[in-house]
């Protein structure tokens, strides 16, 4: 009569650096399986602590008094039980295969990439897209429409009321220029409000250069997508000064 050994088992072995299906075979001691385990987890046999799991049970240990000489087969293996392993170094001894940052990468110069016929950049310049549109303009060009285009989405135009943004401001006033001023530094289109009460910046005026009048500290400018357009009355502080008397 020949013995046949028991047939392989599924089980799912899991580390702090992998996850995988492996086949286990009961007839293998608790030294054998580690020695296997190990080109798997990255932990060496004399380092691992292994635990069984069997669904939403208690994990049993995998461990004797001699390893060499108990087989798995006296452990309830089941089908898609967790063989857990656990690295028992100290945390200074261990190997992070997750961390990247010391792996040599590679990065193609710019002229060979260029040069590459199947890239994004060629599907680019094939498709006339972004910086490859003739029509496009230069960036500056480009910015100036931009603020142009949000200024027409928010529904910013002369004398309508707005409010300021972030709603923390809190100040509200009149739109009374809309383009652009040099002598501000950025691109693009800014918006000149006269503020109801004086607590702006300038009189509609920048660096002796008049866009708007207004009374002194009740202009300012803002890019266009500080400003909400609407129906905003003007606030009445003195109504909310009695409230907090």
């Amino acid at each position: 009569m020949s013995l046949q050994s028991a047939a392989d088992v599924p089980l799912i072995i899991s580390s702090p650096n992998s996850s995988s299906e492996r086949r286990i075979s009961p007839s293998w001691s608790i030294a054998h399986l580690k020695t296997r385990l190990e080109p798997i987890t990255g932990v060496p046999a004399s380092s691992q602590q292994l635990s069984l799991r069997l669904g939403s049970q208690d994990a049993i240990p995998l461990t004797a008094a001699d390893e060499e000489q108990t087989r798995l087969v006296a452990f309830p293996l089941q089908p898609y039980a967790e063989i857990s392993v656990v690295d028992t170094r100290p945390p200074g001894a261990r190997t992070d295969f997750t961390d990247l940052s010391s792996v040599e990468k590679y990065e193609m110069p710019t002229t060979e990439y260029e040069s590459l016929t199947n890239s994004v950049l060629a599907w680019k310049k094939s498709q006339k897209l972004g910086r490859f549109d003739p029509n496009a303009g230069t960036i500056e060009e480009q910015k100036i429409r931009a603020s142009e285009r949000e200024v027409e989405e928010r529904g910013l135009t002369l004398s309508s009321r707005v409010r300021l943004l972030p709603e923390t401001d809190a100040r509200r006033g009149t739109v009374s220029y809309v383009g652009l001023v040099p002598e501000i530094p950025g691109l693009g289109s800014w918006i000149g409000v006269t503020l109801d009460e004086p607590t702006g910046k300038n009189d509609g005026s920048v660096k002796g250069k008049r866009y708007f009048e207004c009374g002194n500290n009740c202009g300012v400018f803002v890019r266009p997508e500080r400003c909400e357009a609407g129906d905003f009355p003007p606030l009445d502080l003195g109504d909310e000064d009695l409230e907090e008397l």
